[in-house]
């Protein structure tokens, strides 16, 4: 490609002579793309390869054309067009002339540039240049060409190829510059990951293939991005095509990518328990048309994010938010209403309460600079594809920036304030009250029960059996809990927010002289027995007559009610100085057949005292873990080779499972197959056997899950070197 420039030093202007024409072209897909950095797409590997470029970067292509370039007489233009009327005006559109004394690239790297590597007789072979501020998704070359002086007549050449260009966080010009080389492992080229889910107490990462180099998902991933609306000329920011990934990965509004579902009926498609990958979801979308697949569920949507972004070149992440906030009416408050009985009225006396509490809620954090906002604004930045709320008449969120959010600075773009609230509003619980003028009467309002904890996945750090790879990273949305800087974050934030000021002027508690205590429960099994236990402490000096009620429920992860599992409320004297202990018992029996997704358990308690009308209120929630699967490998790894996987694990249930199916994946040797598996009998040990085909060398993820009707993701991951 550096060969000596060679020129055509005779002028053979001919009368009536026809504009050259090319015969053909030729981008160098795989050479260029190590200097691109897009070595790892699969698209580069078919017969024919698909140009992958970045941002910022330079490339070399090639023509022929029918005769020999004559300098000063043929007049060659090269175009880049981008979207369907590209314009030079909206930056969609480079008009590039060759010239053959022109053999270095212009020095301003903000401006398109060509320059002539070499160019011998019918074959020109040249270098581009791509500004680091371009639109990103699908570009097409047209090569125009005709004769000095003579207006007509014109051929132009429109190149077959379909021309990707990225983001680039290797170039420092472009907005999603990354400078540390391990986060860009991490955040753009790694294709596995986890997907943190449970609870705060006990958070289980979800093996999860990303896959945003197989040769389905970036074809996929700029599909969406036309779905999006997102105007051609806008899609050189950041910014703007991240709020359209969050807008378009759900089907709410223009029919993107996955269908959302909670209520745990799956028989009409995939249940979210059982994609191991992105991969298969982003292959259904494409070969359906755009038809959106279903289903997912928070953690889908925003594993689908992860593949979008990576693939278009944007770092991201998967982030977990353990008691995630949704403040549907902007007071910074998650209110909750209970009747007399101590049972909690869903969506409050009124109906239109829609406030509630996500155990754990997933959302993605996108990398960029932020040049709309002050200086310190720019890095990680909130983006969520889950539908909740809309924002500006679409279900989209963000990108909202970590920093404004850790700050309490809510009047930044965009949706900050909705953030703010996922991660540091206040819970407060109103139980129902005759002698109030307005039928209820706060019980507590507790300041540190959201945001218990907000977890990533550790940089360069992989663990199939454990959690060693968690990287707990609450200290940059919000202050310490009880520290100054925390409440100061909500204080400024309640001034940005006018309709929360109300909540935050309250009364002071009464004189509290009773003391009690929800015992917490961290896990327990499936298929176990569990007790709500609430201590009771009488320190005052006289006898107190106290009413008490327990509940136990099951909840979907949305914090949002199933079925009731038990209840129980009575009242007892408790003497002066003495402890008493109030507790109900749940059988396995009576849960089992109420449970829905992640097995999750709600349970609550509300005391009263007759005697000083304090008032108490606690919740807590926890989840039953369910059984492990094993991964067991046979055999040697080569490329070009089979070798065999066991998946093991033990039904805990005293109970058959039904429905059951299972689904195995390994990028570079077997993209996701789902198949049915037979009824398993109570308590009994199953091994399944999985034949892999390997592709790839190097080090390989193999996930599996386990789905049936009475337990769903039952999943196991490990890694294999696979060798040439």
């Amino acid at each position: 490609m550096q060969s000596p420039i060679i020129f055509q030093s005779e002028s053979r202007r001919i009368n009536n002579m026809e504009p050259i024409k090319v015969e053909a072209v030729e981008f160098y897909a795989k050479p260029n793309s190590q200097e691109n950095h897009t070595e790892e797409f699969e698209l580069l590997s078919s017969e024919t390869p698909s140009p992958i470029f970045r941002r910022g970067c330079n490339f070399y292509f090639a023509l022929r054309f029918s005769r020999d370039f004559i300098e000063n007489e043929d007049v060659v233009k090269i175009c880049f067009g981008f979207g369907p009327q590209p314009t030079v005006v909206k930056g969609t559109k480079a008009i590039l002339p060759l010239q053959a004394n022109k053999t270095e690239l212009h020095g301003d790297p903000f401006f398109w540039s060509l320059a002539v590597s070499n160019l011998t007789g019918n074959m020109a072979q040249l270098q581009i240049h791509i500004p680091p501020h371009v639109q990103v998704g699908i570009w097409k070359c047209t090569v125009q060409s005709s004769i000095a002086g003579m207006p007509d007549p014109k051929l132009e050449f429109n190149c077959p190829d379909d021309i990707y260009v990225l983001f680039n966080p290797w170039c420092p010009h472009d907005g999603v510059y990354m400078a540390n080389e391990k986060e860009r492992k991490e955040y753009i080229l790694n294709e596995n990951g986890k997907i943190w889910c449970g609870t705060f107490k006990n958070p289980t990462g979800k093996p999860w293939i990303f896959g945003q180099f197989d040769e389905i998902c970036l074809p996929a991933a700029v599909f969406l991005l036309e779905k999006s609306g997102l105007a051609p000329s806008d899609r050189g920011s950041p910014i703007l095509v991240s709020r359209a990934i969050s807008a378009v990965i759900n089907s709410v509004d223009e029919g993107g990518l996955l269908e959302g579902k909670w209520d745990g009926q799956y028989d009409d498609g995939t249940s979210p328990h059982a994609w191991t990958g992105s991969t298969k979801i982003m292959e259904n979308f494409l070969l359906s048309g755009g038809v959106p697949v279903k289903y997912g569920q928070c953690w889908v949507f925003s594993a689908a994010t992860v593949t979008v972004c990576r693939a278009l070149g944007i770092p991201c992440r998967s982030t977990t938010n353990y008691v995630s906030a949704h403040d549907t009416n902007r007071s910074l408050t998650v209110d909750k209403y209970f009747d007399l009985f101590g049972d909690k009225i869903e969506n409050g006396p009124e109906g239109d309460c829609n406030d509630s509490c996500w155990n754990f809620h997933v959302w993605n954090d996108v990398w960029m600079t932020r040049p709309d906002l002050p200086l310190g604004y720019g890095g990680w930045q909130i983006i969520d594809a889950t539908p909740q709320e809309m924002s500006d008449s679409q279900y989209r969120c963000g990108p909202s920036s970590v920093e404004a959010v850790r700050r309490g600075e809510v009047g930044y773009l965009f949706d900050t304030t909705f953030v703010f609230s996922e991660v540091n509003a206040d819970v407060v619980h109103l139980q129902e009250d005759p002698e109030s003028d307005w039928g209820f009467k706060r019980t507590s309002i507790n300041r540190y029960h959201v945001g218990k904890k907000i977890i990533t996945k550790q940089v360069g750090v992989y663990d199939d059996k454990g959690d060693l790879d968690l990287w707990n990273v609450t200290k940059f949305y919000k202050n310490k809990e009880g520290t100054e800087a925390e409440r100061l974050a909500v204080y400024n934030a309640v001034r940005g927010v006018p309709r929360a000021q109300q909540f935050y002027e309250l009364p002071s508690k009464e004189q509290e002289d009773v003391y009690f205590d929800l015992i917490d429960i961290d896990t327990v099994p499936l298929g176990d027995p569990f007790e709500v236990i609430v201590q009771i402490h009488n320190q005052s000096k006289e006898e107190r007559n106290i009413s008490v009620a327990l509940s136990a429920s099951s909840i979907f992860y949305t914090g949002a009610a199933a079925n009731s599992l038990k209840k129980s409320q009575g009242s007892l004297a408790v003497p002066a100085g003495e402890k008493e202990v109030v507790r109900i018992m749940v059988k396995p029996e009576e849960y089992m057949n109420k449970l829905v997704d992640h097995s999750l358990i709600k349970i609550y308690a509300i005391a009263n005292v007759k005697e000083t009308k304090q008032t108490w209120s606690e919740e807590d929630d926890f989840t039953m873990t369910k059984p492990e699967m094993t991964i067991v490998l046979s055999g040697l790894c080569r490329v070009g080779e089979e070798f065999c996987v066991d998946f093991s694990f033990t039904n805990p249930l005293s109970i058959p499972l039904t429905q059951c199916s299972y689904t195995v994946e390994g990028p570079g040797m077997e993209r996701a197959v789902t198949t049915l598996f037979r009824d398993v009998e109570p308590k009994e040990p199953v091994t399944i056997q999985q034949v892999f085909q390997i592709k790839k060398s190097g080090e390989r993820a193999i996930i599996a899950t386990f789905t049936s009707k009475e337990i769903q993701g039952i999943t196991g991951s490990t890694r294999v070197m696979v060798e040439e």
